[in-house]
């Protein structure tokens, strides 16, 4: 399949206004998280559509798409990249998941890192060592380690809690908005399968976990101990 053709069809698609919000929200200006960003304007599900027609690109031509500066075509990259592994037998699932970490300097928005991390990384450590989620969750890159917690997603899907809560302990202090943001939600994921399971995470570092990874995770609380957490009194609620 031919690249040429995907980047054309892709800028059919782009509008104009929408990349002027998407850059707004994806905050591409200076001093912020992903300044410098270049968006197209096309929506996820147009690329989820255009991921499908150009899934058997050549594997070279989409590790060259992932290097792109265009944001759309950097989450279409990794979108085929998915759809990939899922057809890939065991060697071609270890060459895609060697290649998106090596990549990780591409994977450099938070929403490339939710779509993917738990498809590949996570979907490819389920049943081997994961010594590389903790050496992630240790870097300097925010992206990395934003990929090292979200990776566990697909081991929260499958009742596997462990290797969450020790990386959202790492991750506990750390000084980035957008990592309070992904502990947070993964805590809460966590809760909707094993409440007791997220509450005893929460009963030893609410009282010194940042605010709002706290409100993410307690979000589906009822509201009376979600208040207590807030207020910090949630012993009465804590066996």
């Amino acid at each position: 399949m031919n690249l040429l053709k995907l980047k054309y069809d892709l800028r059919i698609c782009s509008n104009k206004q929408q990349a002027k919000i998407l850059q707004r929200f994806f905050k591409t200006g200076p001093g912020e998280y992903a300044h410098g960003d270049i968006f197209l304007g096309v929506r996820v599900p147009v690329l989820r559509g255009l991921a499908k027609r150009y899934q058997n690109l050549a594997f070279n031509k989409t590790l060259e798409l992932l290097q792109s500066p265009i944001h759309e075509e950097r989450l279409l990259s990794l979108l085929v990249l998915i759809l990939k592994y899922r057809q890939a037998g065991a060697a071609e699932k270890e060459r895609i998941y060697k290649a998106y970490l090596k990549h990780s300097q591409h994977i450099n928005n938070w929403d490339l890192v939710d779509v993917t991390a738990k498809h590949i990384v996570g979907a490819f450590l389920a049943d081997r060592d994961k010594g590389i989620l903790y050496k992630l969750a240790n870097s300097d890159s925010l992206w990395e380690r934003r990929i090292a917690i979200l990776s566990t997603f697909h081991f929260i899907e499958n009742n596997d809690f462990g290797d969450t809560l020790k990386i959202a302990k790492i991750l506990i202090a750390d000084p980035q908005d957008l990592i309070h943001k992904a502990v947070g939600w993964m805590l809460r994921e966590v809760g909707k399968r094993d409440r007791i399971c997220e509450e005893r995470f929460l009963k030893k570092y609410c009282q010194i976990m940042p605010r709002t990874m706290l409100r993410y995770a307690i979000e589906r609380f009822p509201q009376p101990k979600r208040q207590a957490y807030l207020r910090g009194s949630v012993d009465k609620f804590l066996g």
